[in-house]
């Protein structure tokens, strides 16, 4: 077995620690979240609370193109996050990526980061009409989306929970990406491109058109334009996504 191992250099010091939280990761370590698909487990750091994910064992044809033609989930995660705070972009301080490999490919694979706190996600929002200052932090995360766009960046898993809510002292919200993994970058981004970026957000037409408004100002696009396109473009992600479900309930109805 291979191990491939990269530190970001403010963190290379504590490299000992944090190879032994990733080869006892199995047994130790607080479960964050249901685990479900990838794992993602809290550690204490010195006085710091870091967060490793490890991602789902991939199936033979992943394993060999993880290895030999793609970079592996971690390592995206990891490459993504830096280019991101280069650009001014929250997201959790990213600290180092592992890859167990083999002849037969990609074993397993860790992404290591900052744990941060926040106080909401973009899911509050949708799920919680009254939440305080709903459309306050919904018209400054389409400023946040806005500059992702101008900044040339498509986050593909622009979706509820994967942006995390921090209120400042200056009573201005702050956001940041998690789930790195699947990125595009762009010279600029044309307009459809940019509404289909937003059109996973929520299925709530108010909320669109909350959007919309705010966004025509900041772009000085069309505000009709912005909500007939985003409106079309959230209905009909939510109609395959209800699809999707409805027909993987059948599948595993049969399967029983």
């Amino acid at each position: 077995m291979f191990l491939n191992i990269t530190f970001a250099t403010n963190y290379s010091k504590f490299n000992t620690e944090i190879a032994a939280f990733v080869s006892a990761f199995a047994s130790n370590g607080l479960l964050f979240g249901d685990g479900k698909r990838n794992v993602i487990k809290l550690f204490d750091l010195e006085a710091q609370k870091i967060n490793i994910k490890s991602f789902k064992v991939p199936n033979l044809i992943n394993k060999i193109v993880y290895k030999y033609f793609r970079k592996s989930k971690a390592r995206r995660s990891f490459e993504f996050a830096n280019i991101l705070l280069e650009n001014k972009i929250g997201t959790p301080q990213p600290i180092a990526y592992f890859e167990n490999t083999t002849f037969l490919g990609l074993k397993d694979s860790y992404y290591i980061s900052e744990h941060l706190e926040c106080d909401l996600t973009y899911r509050e929002l949708v799920e919680i009409p009254d939440f305080p200052e709903n459309e306050i932090i919904l018209r400054q995360f389409t400023h946040f989306s806005y500059d992702l766009h101008q900044k040339g960046i498509e986050f593909l898993d622009h979706s509820p929970g994967n942006t995390l809510i921090k209120k400042g002292f200056d009573g201005k919200y702050d956001f940041f990406l998690v789930d790195l993994n699947r990125m595009l970058f762009h010279k600029s981004m044309p307009f459809e491109v940019r509404m289909k970026n937003l059109c996973r957000l929520t299925p709530k037409k108010e909320m669109v058109a909350i959007m919309s408004n705010e966004y025509a100002k900041i772009s000085g696009e069309s505000e009709q334009l912005i909500f007939e396109t985003l409106w079309k473009m959230t209905a009909d992600f939510q109609f395959k996504f209800f699809r999707k479900k409805r027909l993987k309930k059948k599948l595993k109805f049969w399967k029983k």
